[in-house]
């Protein structure tokens, strides 16, 4: 089994975060291919920012998604994720969609822990997209680049410990998800420092796309996820031109 883990980030220190920790979730015998997007924010931080990176985005899907068996999107934005649903034959999974509706399956409330009070208004309208408003417990936005230093993450990890103590506390959450690519693998870390599961969204990404790839599932022929049809384009890169026309995808 291959696995594409696409990270529109332009940040190899972030791609090589996910893409280890990506290896560590996976079975035996599962490939890890992880890609880093060429153009766009290093570490996406707006909504601007962010609708570059869907462009990015789909451009890697178009590059680089043949001869693989599912697709990580490994921005916790889940960036173009039904877009990319749209594209390919092949499962595609978000790692905050896929943290959360892991979450749901491991307890009741959900605590959800952020970087940056900018960027919680963007997750919390993904969360409501998602349907999942009603099992949420609390958020914190915790003010820090702690988390994409190099080197000693000691910091970053205190930081994360108080915020969800807080949230199992104060909200009652009964599960903690951390949002951000950079938080992968970081549970392990925090896990036995907290009464509650710890979950990141690589980790969950990965093991629920292999679950699916097992399960074998139809593409849509019909609807809004069937794939699009040969299109007229211009200006489009060689590999999207071929997507629309038909001869990729």
């Amino acid at each position: 089994m291959r696995i594409l883990v696409l990270n529109a980030n332009t940040s190899s220190f972030v791609t090589d975060k996910v893409a280890a920790a990506a290896r560590d979730a996976a079975s035996a015998g599962t490939e890890i291919v992880p890609v880093t997007g060429d153009f766009g924010a290093r570490i996406i931080a707006t909504r601007t920012e962010l609708a570059i990176a869907a462009h990015a985005t789909v451009e890697l899907l178009a590059t680089y998604a043949a001869g693989c068996d599912a697709v990580v999107i490994a921005v916790s934005y889940d960036v173009a994720l039904s877009a990319a649903r749209e594209m390919l034959p092949i499962p595609v999974v978000g790692i905050t969609e896929a943290a959360l509706l892991t979450a749901c399956m491991l307890g009741g409330r959900i605590g959800v822990l952020v970087w940056g009070q900018r960027v919680l208004p963007v997750y919390q309208e993904l969360v409501t997209g998602y349907g999942l408003n009603s099992r949420i417990a609390g958020w914190r936005a915790v003010e820090s680049n702690a988390p994409y230093a190099a080197g000693d993450q000691s910091e970053a990890d205190a930081l994360a410990i108080a915020a969800a103590r807080d949230l199992i506390e104060r909200d009652g959450a009964e599960v903690i998800v951390l949002t951000g690519a950079v938080m992968a693998g970081v549970p392990q870390r925090l896990q036995p420092h907290l009464d509650v599961p710890v979950l990141d969204g690589v980790s969950c990404a990965v093991r629920q796309a292999e679950l699916l790839v097992r399960q074998r599932p139809t593409k849509a022929r019909t609807g809004s996820y069937a794939a699009p049809g040969p299109r007229e384009t211009v200006g489009l890169s060689p590999a999207l031109q071929a997507f629309f026309a038909g001869r990729a995808g």
